[in-house]
């Protein structure tokens, strides 16, 4: 989402959160950077993730979470597959993060991959592996090679075919019309149903790598959603990644930042 408004888009969450305050203080810090909440719930029964980072001379030392990973009740998931055909219907791109909390649910998918197909309207999907093979017929999705193999029910790459054989093989199970499989400093694959395009790292220097992925979807569906080719989306998305991960912590990408470096391109 901050990638998203960093960059200038007009942004509309949703999802479930609790009823607590770090529920409050993610909307207002969605709230402060113009991301419209109000189809993002509230349950009092939820704890609101909250994730707690340890650093210690510039690296991440350890991580522990606080959070609400089962099902959605009921109301909630009612509340939100209400609320997404019409917000579909009214947006130029979707980002499905999938981080297996539990909204994320197979009547969800469902619903959210059959609106954007119904309005045209590209969908693409950062995975959990637990619903790898429920993502079809999305736009994109954009797994790092550990959720690539594990979505696929594997242990390890094919030892002749590698990414390719893997990346074409998702394309073939899930129906989509592209997957980007991200390899870290090996950079990215692109796969589409008539061709690869293997795309290099950009980071000059790698101080963190959280929210990388993050800013590759974000980056991505909003050049699509801005008429941009797969190819392209990916190249720009590639270039975003390598800006984050040039800083410490959970960080975003500026217009300002993207310019100036695809200036050099």
């Amino acid at each position: 989402m901050m990638n998203l408004a960093s960059l200038g888009a007009s942004v509309t969450a949703t999802g479930v959160i609790g009823k607590d305050s770090s529920g409050e203080e993610l909307l207002e810090s969605f709230r402060s950077r113009g991301v419209r909440t109000e189809n993002i719930f509230q349950d009092a029964n939820r704890t609101t993730t909250l994730k707690v980072r340890v650093i210690a001379q510039h690296q991440q030392v350890v991580r522990y979470d606080k959070e609400s990973d089962g099902p959605l009740s009921p109301i909630c998931q009612s509340q939100v597959i209400k609320a997404i055909p019409e917000l579909i219907q009214n947006a130029d791109g979707v980002i499905m993060s999938d981080y297996g909390k539990g909204v994320i649910t197979r009547s969800v998918l469902k619903c959210a991959i059959a609106s954007a197909l119904k309005y045209k309207v590209p969908i693409c999907v950062d995975p959990k592996v637990e619903h790898f093979l429920q993502y079809t017929g999305v736009t994109c999705v954009t797994p790092n090679m550990m959720e690539a193999l594990g979505g696929m029910r594997l242990v390890r790459p094919d030892p002749i075919g590698g990414v390719e054989a893997l990346g074409k093989a998702i394309l073939a199970k899930l129906k989509c019309r592209s997957a980007l499989i991200t390899q870290g400093e090996e950079g990215m694959t692109l796969f589409e149903s008539d061709r690869s395009t293997h795309i290099p790292a950009k980071a000059k220097e790698v101080y963190d790598v959280t929210g990388a992925g993050d800013t590759v979807i974000s980056v991505l569906t909003l050049a699509l959603a801005s008429g941009a080719s797969l190819v392209q989306s990916a190249m720009i998305s590639n270039v975003a990644a390598g800006i984050v991960v040039g800083k410490l912590g959970t960080a975003s990408v500026t217009q300002e930042e993207l310019k100036s470096v695809l200036h050099w391109l």
